[in-house]
C-alpha cells in the first residue's frame, strides 16, 4: 500500500510543492501567511477550474487549446446580458455562460470526430474563430459596471479572518467552487461509466472501438466538459476582476497545459487525476506568487511555465515508455 502510494506522481508533487512552500518562506516569511495563501487560491480558481476540463481532454487523448476563446466568448455574453438588462441575480448570470460553453465545446468534438484531423490543429483553429469574431462584433469594447449583486458575490467568503490591521480576509467562494468541480470531476472519472470511457480511449483508442465504444459520444462529453467549464470560470474570472476585457484571457492555455500536464495527465491520454491536477495548478500559482514576492521580471514567468511544460510532458514520455516496458516483461 505504502509502496504504491509513495509510486504515485500526485505524491511526487505534492513533496515538491512542500519543499517549494519552504524556500518561498524562507526568502519572504509573507508567503506562508494565511492571507497570502487565501488570495494565492482565490486568485489562482480560474486556472485550476479550466484545467480541470483539460485533465478530462487529456485523458482521453485529445487536447484542447480553444478553451480561452470559449470562456471570453462566453463571460463576454454575459456581460452583455447582465449590464444592459441589469440583470440583479447572480445564478441567472452564473446560468449564461454555461450552455454557450457547452454548445462551442460541442463544436470542437463535431470537427474533431469527422474531420480526423489532429484535435490541437482543430482547438488553434477555433482559438482564433472564436476570439476573432467576438473581436470583430464587440470590437475590443471592455464591459464594467456590474449590477451592485455581482459585485457584493465576489467579496463572499466561506470563512472570514481579521487581520492585524483589521481587513477581512479568508477562504472565498470561488476556491470552493473549485475544489466542489476536482471533487465531481474525481467521481466522474473512478465511478461513473463515462469516466471509464475515457481512460479507455485515451489508453488504447483501437481497442475502445473494437469493444463497441461510441467515440463520439465519448469526445463530445469531454469537450462538451471543457466548455462548460470554461463558461464557468469565464464567471469565476469577471467576478474576480469586476470587469471583462476581451483580451484578458486569451493568452493563458501555457499556464493550463502546465497544471495539467504536470500533474500527472499524460499528453498521449490514457493518465491523469484531479488530485494531481489540483496540485500542479498549486506549484504554479506558489512559483508565481513567489516571483512576485522577490520582485522577479514577468517575462521570468513565461520562461519558466515552457521548462515546466517541457520537464512534464518529457517525464510523462519517459513513464510511458517505462510501463510499456513493464507490460512487455509480464
Amino acid at each position: 500500500m505504502l509502496q504504491r502510494i509513495a509510486g504515485k506522481t500526485e505524491t511526487y508533487l505534492a513533496g515538491v510543492v512542500v519543499a517549494l512552500s519552504v524556500v518561498l518562506f524562507l526568502l519572504n516569511p509573507k508567503f506562508l501567511t494565511a492571507e497570502n495563501l487565501f488570495d494565492v487560491l482565490r486568485n489562482n480558481s480560474f486556472l485550476g477550474i479550466v484545467a480541470l476540463g483539460e485533465l478530462v481532454v487529456l485523458i482521453s487523448g485529445g487536447i484542447d487549446v480553444s478553451f480561452t476563446a470559449i470562456a471570453t466568448v462566453a463571460q463576454y455574453v454575459m456581460g452583455v446580458i447582465i449590464t444592459r438588462y441589469m440583470v440583479e441575480s447572480v445564478f441567472l448570470a452564473f446560468l449564461i455562460p454555461i450552455p454557450i460553453g457547452i454548445a462551442l465545446g460541442a463544436f470542437n468534438a463535431f470537427l474533431v470526430n469527422r474531420t480526423r484531423v489532429h484535435p490541437v490543429i482543430i482547438t488553434i483553429s477555433n482559438l482564433n474563430v472564436f476570439y476573432g469574431l467576438l473581436m470583430v462584433i464587440s470590437k475590443g469594447k471592455w464591459i464594467y459596471g456590474f449590477p451592485a449583486p455581482f459585485r457584493d458575490f465576489a467579496r463572499l467568503k466561506v470563512l472570514t479572518l481579521v487581520s492585524e490591521k483589521g481587513v477581512d480576509y479568508g477562504l472565498s467562494i470561488f476556491t470552493v467552487v473549485w475544489f466542489l468541480i476536482a471533487f465531481a470531476t474525481w467521481v466522474i472519472l473512478k465511478y461513473l461509466p463515462i469516466g471509464r470511457k475515457v481512460y479507455a480511449l485515451g489508453g488504447n483508442s483501437e481497442a475502445a472501438r473494437r469493444a463497441g465504444f461510441n467515440i463520439f459520444r465519448i469526445q463530445l462529453f469531454v469537450y462538451c466538459y471543457i466548455g462548460l467549464l470554461a463558461g464557468l470560470a469565464g464567471f469565476v474570472h469577471a467576478e474576480l476582476n469586476q470587469m471583462i476585457q476581451p483580451n484578458a484571457i486569451v493568452g493563458r492555455e501555457l499556464d493550463v497545459l502546465a497544471a495539467a500536464i504536470l500533474g500527472g495527465a499524460s499528453v498521449f491520454g490514457g493518465a491523469g487525476s484531479p488530485l494531481g491536477v489540483v496540485l500542479g495548478v498549486l506549484f504554479i500559482a506558489f512559483i508565481k506568487n513567489g516571483l512576485i514576492l522577490v520582485r522577479a521580471s514577468a517575462y521570468w514567468h513565461q520562461v519558466i511555465m515552457g521548462l515546466i511544460i517541457v520537464l512534464a510532458a518529457t517525464l510523462s514520455a519517459y513513464q510511458q515508455n517505462l510501463e510499456q516496458k513493464r507490460r512487455g516483461r509480464t
